[in-house]
């Protein structure tokens, strides 16, 4: 039994260490190996694009977004904020900014965020689709660098960098924050390889002929959008000027609920596109997806099996540290608790954020799973709320 407990701990952490350590590691190593891409002059070309703002209750936002929106530097677009069946006032604030050309279109029912946009796209005019969120703030340039991405014709999605910001207090959930920076490193070094494998939800850019396509109502459209370029034959890539500041959820326990959704609806994008872990066909794009993303989810389930080989050690006869493995596995708990009851809005230790972050976001993904395998299908959108004054954020 020890032997086995052995090897199943052995093969977790194995898991756990290519995914967090290898694979950035191999994607560094090819960058350095492959040729370097000549730099592009952007054309100087401002094609009209279309800026796509779901919103779903977003009364005590929505009008600082827009006006933020049209102080972007570009001038030549379209503004369309989707409705999905919003009943706190938020459609009358939208329409209050008809007169300076940002158009509404309102869905009866409520039906979820990838259902608003693929309503939305019968109205879009613009050659190059911008899709956002109410809740984040885009730097005024920010839009300006994802169109020049798409001078290399070989790109077919932009996608921003996201800045996880609070506007609280700056201490507030370093956890989220540790894991946002380390997310754009990874997408930063699969772009100088071949292409990032999943676009961020708060600040893309996609080909109007790419945006077209269907994509099922259940289905994460940013990270299928990736998924549709490389089977037209392009790339997606991170642009790191198109600065998207994001604000930190104020608990444990709305990040928590935002994750289980947003990694159900991933997995089940994933399956519908699992055609891209094909190796043979894809080759290296393939190996990307399964290391980013298929064992970035697994990771948690690698994670109890790996807790289970240890207790069962520690607690075989011989071993004395078994009761010191038991304490921690406490602890950890113990703080997760404290993180999951800390009042909203209050800065949490590093000392019991980071941890908290890690053990509750693992316990997410298992539900995700579950969410993803079940008959019910995935949780309808949800829009993560981040406080009343996410739109007074200091320039950073």
């Amino acid at each position: 039994m020890s032997a086995l407990a052995a090897v199943v701990l052995a093969l977790a952490l194995s898991l756990c260490l290519y995914t967090c350590v290898v694979y950035p590691a191999l994607l560094k190593a090819l960058a350095w190996l492959r040729p370097r891409a000549q730099s592009k002059t952007a054309n100087g070309a401002r094609p009209l694009i279309s800026i796509v703002v779901p919103a779903h209750n977003e009364a005590g936002v929505i009008a600082e977004t827009l006006e933020r929106i049209l102080a972007l530097d570009y001038p030549a677009r379209q503004i369309l904020v989707v409705s999905d069946a919003s009943t706190d006032g938020t459609d009358e604030i939208v329409m209050r900014f008809a007169p300076r050309g940002v158009e509404l279109l309102r869905l009866p029912e409520r039906r979820g965020k990838t259902a608003a946009e693929n309503a939305a796209r019968s109205r879009l005019r613009g050659e190059i689709i911008i899709n956002t969120d109410a809740s984040v703030r885009i730097d005024v340039a920010a839009v300006q660098h994802l169109v020049a991405a798409f001078d290399d014709p070989s790109v077919g999605v932009a996608s921003g960098r996201d800045i996880s910001v609070s506007n609280v207090d700056a201490r507030s959930n370093p956890g989220e924050h540790a894991y946002v920076g380390y997310d754009m490193w990874v997408r930063d070094l699969e772009t100088s390889v071949s292409g990032i494998v999943g676009a961020s939800g708060c600040l893309y850019a996609i080909r109007r002929e790419l945006h077209m396509q269907h994509m099922p109502e259940g289905l994460s459209r940013d990270f299928g959008a990736a998924l549709v370029a490389r089977e037209h034959g392009y790339r997606a890539v991170s642009v790191p000027a198109a600065v998207c500041y994001v604000p930190r959820s104020l608990s444990l326990r709305r990040e928590y609920r935002r994750k289980v959704r947003t990694m159900a609806r991933g997995l089940r994008t994933l399956w519908y596109k699992r055609a891209l872990l094909d190796a043979r066909r894809h080759g290296l794009f393939a190996w990307m997806l399964f290391s980013h993303k298929l064992c970035r989810w697994l990771m948690p389930w690698a994670t109890v099996l790996g807790a289970a080989a240890v207790v069962l050690v520690a607690l075989a006869p011989g071993h004395r540290w078994g009761a010191g493995v038991l304490a921690l596995g406490g602890i950890a708990l113990l703080a997760t608790a404290i993180g999951w009851l800390w009042p909203e809005g209050r800065p949490m230790p590093r000392l019991i954020s980071l941890p908290t972050y890690a053990l509750s976001g693992n316990i997410a993904a298992l539900e995700a799973w579950v969410s993803a395998l079940g008959p019910g299908g995935t949780a309808l959108w949800e829009p993560t709320r981040r406080g009343p004054d996410v739109a007074r954020i200091q320039q950073l």
